[in-house]
C-alpha cells in the first residue's frame, strides 16, 4: 500500500459534494475517476496533492512518498522559460540535471573560466552519480513528442494548450509515487494522445486520471472510482469492466427495492385488516413498517435529459467555394470546396495548429477567410459551441442566464418546459439555479454554455472540442441527442469515442490538404497507418471510392520495377536509420541537434514501415496471382 484515504469529507457552503470516501492506492494501480461534472472529482485530487484539505477523513502514507498533480490549467511564472520549468523538480536526477544546465550555459559564456570549467565537470560527475543521463535522453524524447521546440520560450507567451504540454511533461519527467491527472488528453492530438497511453503503461509509480476520453480511459485504467450523490463507488477493471458492473450494481439496487416494497405492501395490507388489540406482536409489526418506509435501496441519481427542439432546416444549408486562409507567410489550407446537406454528420480532424478551429470559424462565418466564400442558406440558423465557456456577465444567475434566451421551450416532441425544468434536465438543482455563473465549476459551466446554445433552437451545430471539460456521462447523452439532431453538425474534436458515435464523414488536414474520409475515425486513423507509398493525396476534396478488387492483377510495370529493388532499399533504409540513431546517443545535451536527429529518426521510420508496407503489398499481390493462374 502506497496510499491510504480514510472517509474523507468535504463540504462547500450548505453541500456535501463527497463524504466517507475510503480507498487505498498500491503500486501499479491505474485509477479513473468519472462523475457528473460538479461531484467534486477535481476537488478530491487536489486534497490528495495537499492543495486543498479535506473537512474530514485523513491520509496516511510512508514520509518519502511524492505525489505529483497535473491540473487542468497550469500555474507557472510568467517570466520564467520552459527549461527552467522543466528543471525546477527537487528529485536527485532533476537537480543534477538543472546544476548541469546552468554550469553548461554560463561555460558557453565564458568558455576560458576556469571556475565555470570545474563547476562544468562536477556538474557532469553529479549526473553520472544520479544516473541522469536517462533522464536527459527522456526529457528530450518527451519534449520532441508533445511538439515543445523552443526551450528558452517564455511561459508568458504560450498559448494555454502549449502550458498544458509543458506540465504534461514537467509531470512525467518528476516520476512521483503517485501521479495526478486531470484531464491530460485536452488539447492533444490522437497522435499525441496514442503516445501518452504508452507512458501511462509504462510509467512505474501508480495513477489517478479524470479523463473524458472512454477510449483512453479503457485502455490505461485498471480500476474505476465513480463519484455519484456525494458517495464514491469503487470497480476493478477498465471503462468497459465498470459499465458492465455498474449496470449489475443497478439491477442489484433495483431488485432490492422491488422486494421491500413487497414486503411493505404486505405488511401494511396485515396492518390495515383490522388485526386485534395492540400486542406486543402487534407493536412489533408497526416498528418493522416504520423501519421499512425509512429504508430504501433507491439511488437518485441524476441523469442529463437533453429534449431541446429545432428550427426548421431548408434544402440549401452550408456552400464553401474555394476557401482557403493563411497566416503571415502560413498558408493553413487552401481550394476548398464543400457543400454541406441537411442531417449530415461532420468530423474536422488533424493536427494541432493545422487550422481545425480556423476552418470552423470560417464556415459558421464568424471569421472571414483570405480567398473564397461561405453561404448560408437562408433558414440557417447557427448554434456555435466554443473551447471556452465565457459569460459576459458571469454575476448573473444561473436561472437569468437561461430566460433571458427564453423561459418557455419547445421539446423534440412537441412539449412545453420552463427555463427552471430545463436546468433541472441538464442537472441543475433549484438551489444551484439561483447560483451566480461565476460560483460554478469548469464542468458546469461548459453545461450550461451547452444549454443556452441549444435552446436557441439552432439548425446547424458547431462544435469546437465540444468534449473538453464534459463528463462522460453528459458526453453520452449529447451523443444520444446529435443522433437525433435533425439538423446539420459539424464538429472539431481529438475524441476518438465521440468522433466514432456522432460522425459519419470527416474533414482531414493532412499537409495543408483537407481530405475527405467517409466512415468512422477509428478507421480513418487505422487506414493511414497502412497507407503505402503508392496513396496520394488529393489537391480537391472528393469522395474516397474503393476499387474493385474480386480478380487478382500481376504487377505493374511500374511495380515489376520497384520489385527488383525494394529489398535493397529497405536494406539502405535500416543502415541510415541505425547511424542516426547512433549520432542521438553521441548528440549530448544540444537540444537542437538533438530535435533535428529525433525527427529524422521519426521521418526514417516512417519511410522504412512505408517500405515494408509496400513490400508486404507487392509480395501478397504476386503470390495471389500465381494462385489464380494455379
Amino acid at each position: 500500500m502506497l496510499l491510504k484515504v480514510d472517509q474523507l469529507k468535504k463540504e462547500f457552503a450548505d453541500k456535501i459534494v463527497f463524504e466517507d470516501v475510503t480507498f487505498s492506492v498500491t503500486p501499479g494501480d491505474r485509477i479513473g475517476i468519472i462523475g457528473v461534472n460538479g461531484t467534486g472529482k477535481s476537488t478530491l485530487l487536489h486534497i490528495l496533492a495537499g492543495q486543498e484539505t479535506a473537512d474530514f477523513g485523513e491520509l496516511h502514507h510512508p514520509n518519502d512518498y511524492r505525489i505529483r498533480l497535473l491540473s487542468q490549467s497550469t500555474d507557472y511564472p510568467e517570466d520564467q522559460t520552459v527549461m527552467e520549468v522543466l528543471l525546477s523538480g527537487n528529485t536527485p536526477t532533476i537537480n543534477a540535471l538543472r546544476h548541469y544546465e546552468t554550469a553548461r550555459l554560463a561555460l558557453e559564456q565564458d568558455p576560458t573560466n576556469e571556475t565555470l570549467l570545474k563547476r562544468f565537470i562536477d556538474a557532469q560527475t553529479e549526473i553520472d552519480a544520479a544516473n541522469a543521463w536517462d533522464t536527459e535522453s527522456r526529457l528530450k524524447m518527451i519534449l520532441t513528442r508533445l511538439g515543445i521546440t523552443d526551450l528558452e520560450a517564455k511561459i508568458g507567451s504560450l498559448s494555454g494548450g502549449q502550458r498544458k504540454r509543458v506540465g504534461l511533461a514537467e509531470a512525467l519527467l518528476d516520476e512521483a509515487d503517485l501521479l495526478l491527472l486531470d484531464e491530460p488528453t485536452n488539447e492533444l492530438d490522437a497522435e499525441t494522445i496514442t503516445w501518452l497511453e504508452s507512458q501511462i503503461k509504462e510509467y512505474r509509480g501508480a495513477i489517478l486520471l479524470i479523463t473524458h476520453d472512454r477510449y483512453f480511459l479503457n485502455r490505461v485504467t485498471n480500476h474505476m472510482m465513480e463519484i455519484a450523490n456525494g458517495t464514491a463507488h469503487f470497480y476493478v477493471g477498465n471503462y468497459e469492466s465498470f459499465l458492465e458492473k455498474r449496470a449489475e450494481r443497478r439491477e442489484r439496487t433495483a431488485s432490492m427495492e422491488e422486494k421491500r416494497q413487497n414486503i411493505l405492501r404486505r405488511e401494511l395490507a396485515w396492518l390495515r385488516r383490522g388485526a386485534k388489540a395492540r400486542t406486543t406482536k402487534q407493536k412489533a409489526r408497526i416498528q418493522r413498517v416504520d423501519a421499512l418506509q425509512e429504508l430504501s435501496y433507491e439511488e437518485e441519481e441524476a441523469t442529463l435529459e437533453v429534449q431541446v427542439g429545432s428550427t426548421r432546416l431548408g434544402k440549401k444549408v452550408i456552400e464553401a467555394t474555394e476557401l482557403g486562409h493563411t497566416f503571415g507567410e502560413r498558408t493553413l489550407f487552401e481550394s476548398f470546396s464543400w457543400l454541406f446537406g441537411r442531417k449530415e454528420r461532420y468530423g474536422i480532424v488533424g493536427r494541432n495548429g493545422s487550422g481545425k478551429s480556423t476552418l470552423l470559424s470560417i464556415l459558421a462565418k464568424q471569421l472571414e477567410p483570405t480567398q473564397g466564400e461561405v453561404v448560408h442558406g437562408e433558414t440557417v440558423k447557427v448554434g456555435f459551441y466554443g473551447q471556452f465557456a465565457e459569460f459576459t456577465h458571469p454575476e448573473r444567475r444561473v436561472i437569468d442566464e437561461v430566460e433571458r434566451i427564453a423561459q418557455v421551450i419547445t421539446t423534440l416532441d412537441g412539449q412545453e418546459i420552463t427555463a427552471s425544468q430545463m436546468l433541472e434536465q441538464f442537472l441543475f438543482k433549484p438551489e444551484a439555479q439561483y447560483k451566480p455563473i461565476g460560483k460554478l465549476s469548469g464542468g458546469e459551466k461548459r453545461r450550461l454554455k451547452l444549454l443556452t446554445i441549444l435552446m436557441d433552437e439552432p439548425n446547424v451545430l458547431f462544435l469546437d472540442e465540444p468534449t473538453n471539460d464534459l463528463d462522460t456521462e453528459t458526453l453520452s447523452v449529447l451523443e444520444d441527442y446529435l443522433e437525433s439532431f435533425p439538423g446539420t453538425v459539424i464538429t472539431v474534436s481529438h475524441d476518438r469515442y465521440f468522433l466514432d458515435r456522432v460522425v459519419d464523414r470527416l474533414l482531414a488536414f493532412e499537409n495543408s490538404t483537407i481530405v475527405s474520409y467517409y466512415g468512422q475515425y477509428t478507421d480513418y486513423l487505422e487506414q493511414r497507418e497502412d497507407e503505402t507509398p503508392e496513396a496520394t493525396i488529393v489537391t480537391e476534396v472528393k469522395e474516397v471510392v474503393a476499387a474493385p478488387t474480386d480478380i487478382p492483377k500481376k504487377l505493374s510495370y511500374q511495380e515489376q520495377q520497384d520489385w527488383t529493388t525494394i529489398e535493397t532499399q529497405i536494406e539502405d533504409a535500416e543502415a541510415a536509420l541505425e547511424q542516426l540513431e547512433q549520432q542521438l546517443a553521441s548528440a549530448g545535451s544540444n537540444i537542437g541537434q538533438v530535435n533535428e536527429l529525433y525527427q529524422k529518426i521519426e521521418q526514417g521510420k516512417a519511410q522504412l514501415d512505408q517500405l515494408m508496407e509496400y513490400w508486404s503489398y507487392l509480395s501478397e499481390k504476386i503470390e495471389a496471382y500465381e494462385s489464380y493462374k494455379k
